[in-house]
């Protein structure tokens, strides 16, 4: 990626940022937190629309997106830090139960060529009351939504559905993992899912899969990517860091115009923007906890662990 972190934002992410607490060991985490971390390592200046407290928790995530040249606003002073206690099982797959704040702060749009959102931030009250704001704004740049199921905490299916609908229906990008896909709409196949995202308004709609891969679908056509091949050592953020880099590889090339302009998006462009994400994930699954890529690791300088299973799709 080419993008320079100097300068005015150039990416806006709302959502959470929390702490995932691993075997009593607290890691900074929170699906828009990963994202916005994935996106400044691969080169997008990007600032982070959250809110957190000035306790331990909250200065450990402070000091990591400062780390990773991420912009956020002070901490609250008083505030109780967020946090995922975190468990997984055999496989490596994290199961999460959330003490959780979910009010996030209004932050201006000027200078921003895109803005994401996804997970608990985005449909949760009050902080969805403001991403809503942020996706009804007419202003011309690209909206990215990634709804992150977390089922603990949306419990009412049929209101999530409506508010996921509604953000995927402003959104130029939408991705989903297979999971999150089997939540919202239960039994049907993927490719009617994609197909929903883009009948509400999505220029680009992707399911990840995790070891099979990803599938797309935009305007009339589709494109897929095999998952890179790694030793996993835990999916702790693997979806974001996916999210992330396919933002990033969308905003480098000629994806952002044509999304922008409503044009049909050439699939050799797609498949390059999904093949660069699938390569982020991998990198975070071969080690553990959320830790996206930077742009020396995706060019190949410290690539993951030998492979250990093959891609499917």
């Amino acid at each position: 990626m080419k993008h320079a972190t100097t300068g005015a934002p150039r990416a806006l992410v709302f959502g959470e940022a929390l702490v995932d607490v691993i075997d009593g060991t607290a890691f900074p985490g929170g699906s828009p937190l990963n994202v916005a971390v994935g996106l400044s390592r691969l080169g997008v200046a990007t600032t982070l629309a959250t809110r957190f407290g000035d306790d331990a928790h909250g200065a450990q995530i402070a000091d990591h997106l400062r780390a990773s040249d991420v912009s956020f606003a002070e901490p609250v002073p008083g505030a109780e830090t967020s946090r995922a206690e975190v468990t997984l099982d055999a496989t490596g797959q994290a199961q999460y139960r959330f003490v959780l704040d979910s009010e996030l702060p209004a932050t201006p749009l000027d200078g921003i060529g895109l803005v994401h959102t996804g997970s608990l931030g985005a449909v949760l009250t009050p902080g969805a009351a403001t991403v809503a704001a942020a996706f009804d704004d007419p202003g011309s740049r690209l909206r990215s939504y990634d709804p992150n199921i977390r089922p603990d905490l949306m419990k009412d299916h049929g209101a999530t559905l409506d508010q996921v609908e509604r953000l995927a229906a402003r959104s130029h990008i939408v991705k989903m993992s297979d999971e999150d896909a089997e939540w919202l709409y239960p039994g049907q196949d993927l490719d009617a899912v994609l197909a929903r995202m883009v009948a509400l308004g999505a220029s680009l709609a992707v399911v990840t899969r995790g070891a099979a891969g990803c599938i797309a679908r935009f305007a009339d056509s589709g494109a897929a990517a095999p998952a890179d091949r790694v030793a996993v050592v835990d999916t702790v953020g693997a979806g974001d860091s996916f999210m992330a880099a396919l933002l990033a590889a969308v905003l480098d090339g000629p994806l952002a115009a044509s999304l922008l302009a409503g044009d049909p998006p050439a699939p050799h462009d797609v498949e390059h923007a999904l093949q660069f994400a699938a390569r982020a994930a991998g990198i975070t699954a071969s080690r553990a906890g959320a830790n996206p890529p930077w742009t020396r690791e995706l060019a190949g300088e410290a690539h993951g662990e030998p492979a250990t299973f093959p891609a499917t799709s």
